[in-house]
């Protein structure tokens, strides 16, 4: 038997149902920032990640997927989704063709070589954003809002935005070299990891999962007591907006992010029900540069959706359907040529349908209606066809009544519920002033 490589994951039943209800809600929220849907390459040239993420973190010198193709080019497989498309923003000369910012999301595979557990794989699903052209701390607190609210709408109303500044650099430098200066005379205490990071990245030392809890971290120096004026003043803003768009968040100064990009606003999504980090980003405004571009100040996130959609199913949210409108059931091969016929128009109309592909009785197929929640049945037999009627039973009632076959597009626009309404109408915040206008 083949099995699936270790760090991947198969999605079926409630849990593929709960990743497209999220990949539905991410679309449609997008489309109303006015973010344009952008897909880059699994593999790119391997240069891309050591120059973009950088050489001293993690995920470049331990987890990404490397390898020669053919053609003896080294390539790897993306471990992150802002390299690829920055590298398309530059390659397609963006820049040039389209009005700044540059608003884009993503959804797709990254690869990590790392100890897989749960909601933490080596084949993971991100969904991101990346806005490039601003330096305005508004597009900050936008970016933010906007994965705080797909949150919200995707039931998880306890999300708290943690949010710290790195600064520009002449703060980062000040405050790296603070950091040297403070744990120096630690640094044979210091794990392994953190030994690397104290030439490389110093700031990634306070974030360490295995050192922060002792008791000389406590007072190491804070980021905010290093920052220029003009750092301080941006952050500001972006906190004075994110009050404006109602945002809950905390300023945490151990937020340093992993990638050394980041500049400016750095933060993480974090959910106070078990203090588990959704996924986060920042400001990185040399990234272009590096990369050979033009100067371009840029912000984004990403949201690790195997977590997401982990944290939604462990709740129990009730968002997400789990029923059909309709099922069909015949019993000999005149029926289910109407079957097969009536499923087809129903589909074409709008409504979710299932019929009996395998030939079993009548008895069985009730079961089988049963156990996809099927909302309505449409009986077929011989006579009532002959005569141009079906019968249709409610589900939840038990009550049945004939109808003509060519009204029952009719009865099924005046008897569904807006089940089916695409996913924006359906979510509270948008129904929201609707509610309100009838009130009124």
């Amino acid at each position: 038997m083949i099995n699936k490589p270790k760090g991947t994951v198969d999605l079926t039943d409630k849990e593929a149902r709960v990743w497209k209800y999220v990949e539905e809600v991410i679309d449609s929220v997008m489309e109303k920032y006015n973010y344009n849907y952008i897909r880059t390459p699994i593999f790119e040239s391997t240069e891309l990640f050591h120059r973009g993420i950088g050489d001293s973190t993690d995920i470049v010198t331990k987890e990404t997927y490397d390898f020669k193709d053919r053609g003896e080019r080294n390539i790897t497989l993306r471990p992150e989704g802002t390299a690829g498309v920055v590298r398309s923003y530059i390659e397609n000369k963006m820049y040039g063709t389209h009005s700044l910012p540059v608003k884009v999301y993503y959804n797709g595979t990254m690869y990590r070589y790392e100890r897989p557990q749960k909601g933490r794989y080596r084949e993971l699903s991100q969904y991101g954003v990346e806005v490039l052209g601003s330096n305005d701390p508004m597009i900050d607190a936008e970016v933010i809002s906007l994965a705080y609210n797909i949150n919200k709408m995707l039931g998880l109303t306890d999300t708290v935005v943690h949010i710290n500044s790195l600064g520009d650099k002449q703060s980062r430098d000040n405050y790296r070299k603070a950091l040297k200066d403070y744990f120096r005379p630690h640094l044979d205490d210091l794990c392994n990891d953190c030994k690397e990071r104290f030439d490389k990245n110093p700031l990634r030392i306070i974030d360490c999962k295995i050192d922060n809890n002792k008791e000389y971290f406590k007072e190491a120096p804070k980021i905010l007591d290093y920052l220029s004026k003009e750092s301080k003043d941006y952050f500001t803003k972006v906190c004075e907006y994110l009050d404006l768009l109602e945002v809950k968040y905390e300023i945490d100064q151990k937020i340093v992010r992993g990638l050394d990009y980041y500049n400016h606003t750095v933060f993480e999504l974090m959910t106070t029900n078990n203090n588990l980090a959704i996924g986060g980003g920042g400001r990185y405004d040399n990234l272009v540069d590096d990369l050979g571009g033009p100067f371009t100040p840029c912000v984004g996130y990403a949201v690790g959706l195997d977590r997401l959609v982990n944290e939604i199913i462990s709740r129990d949210i009730d968002n997400i359907r789990d029923d059909i409108d309709a099922f069909l059931m015949y019993v000999n091969e005149d029926e289910k040529k109407y079957a097969i016929y009536l499923s087809n128009l129903l589909r074409m109309s709008g409504f979710v349908v299932e019929t009996e592909y395998t030939g079993r009785s009548l008895k069985s197929q009730f079961k089988r209606a049963d156990h996809f929640n099927s909302k309505y049945l449409i009986l077929l037999n011989s006579d009532d066809l002959n005569d141009g009627l079906v019968t249709i039973k409610n589900n939840k009632t038990k009550e049945e009544e004939k109808i003509m076959i060519e009204y029952l597009i009719y009865y099924f626009d005046e008897h569904i519920s807006d089940d089916n309404l695409p996913i924006d109408e359906k979510c509270s915040c948008y129904n929201h002033g609707k509610e309100d206008d009838e009130n009124e």
